[in-house]
């Protein structure tokens, strides 16, 4: 599946950001986020509109280490649900005129150096998933865009991967040594993205199915990409019927356990 370009991160940032405004204007604050336990709806936009001006921060800063949260100006929570809502859509617009503006400057991204569209990419998956939680508390359909959402698997499964982002027990391993777990998102055209995943020593390594290896998964999950998506960061359950687990389904629900958000 295709890489999105910068102005789709840009417009997914813009529109999710807008769709969970339009909740939070609307909604109860105190109502609760399923996906995102001991959250409230109001928690939920505190935290989105915080997190893009930080990201906002980082790039116009041309930060090289990581920026507290507490010395991000601007990141305190309007009381009144209108300006909650015009102050979450504020948030975005800060992230897309600092990505936009910087370009391929370096900048801190989790650890180590990389171009400012990083948080571009990063910012939009962190909205459309986060604008997915509030549709969800809101008992409406959640869409993902097709092409970010197989990008969202992508970059959820690099940071699963990376050492540094650990957050599961030492010892404790997200896949049996020998296994291989295999997702598959295929888009309403046909278009698909593979992975194959196994684990080994605690080190987590991922691979592109369609790397001419001939492997294939003990077990593999096969579903259209924003499904799919919302399976591996726990908003939607496994067994999700628009979710096909063929072989040892115990590796699929190891997996979740043992990757939390």
């Amino acid at each position: 599946m295709r890489q999105p370009q910068p102005e789709q991160y840009c417009a997914e940032i813009r529109a999710s950001a807008g769709r969970l405004a339009d909740l939070i204007a609307t909604r109860d604050p105190d109502l609760p986020v399923p996906s995102c336990p001991g959250w409230a709806l109001h928690d939920l936009g505190a935290h989105l509109g915080r997190v893009h001006r930080w990201a906002a921060q980082i790039v116009t800063s041309g930060a090289t280490e990581r920026i507290p949260f507490s010395s991000v100006p601007g990141s305190e929570y309007p009381a009144g649900q209108d300006e909650q809502a015009a102050w979450l859509r504020a948030g975005a617009e800060q992230v897309i005129t600092a990505t936009s503006a910087a370009g391929p400057a370096p900048v801190w991204a989790f650890g180590s150096i990389a171009p400012a569209g990083f948080w571009a990419r990063r910012q939009s998956h962190e909205t459309m998933v986060h604008r997915a939680d509030g549709e969800i508390a809101a008992g409406q359909e959640v869409v993902l865009d097709p092409v970010l959402a197989a990008d969202g698997i992508d970059e959820w499964l690099s940071m699963v991967a990376n050492p540094r982002n650990r957050r599961r027990p030492e010892g404790t391993e997200v896949l049996p040594p020998g296994a291989v777990l295999g997702l598959r998102a295929v888009a309403p055209d046909g278009d698909s993205s593979d992975w194959l995943l196994s684990a080994s020593d605690g080190q987590v390594t991922v691979r592109s199915g369609s790397d001419g290896s001939g492997a294939s998964g003990d077990a593999t999950a096969t579903g259209p990409p924003g499904p799919l998506l919302l399976v591996l960061l726990r908003r939607l359950p496994p067994d999700d019927p628009r979710i096909t687990v063929t072989g040892d389904t115990a590796l699929l629900s190891g997996w979740l356990a043992a990757t939390p958000f």
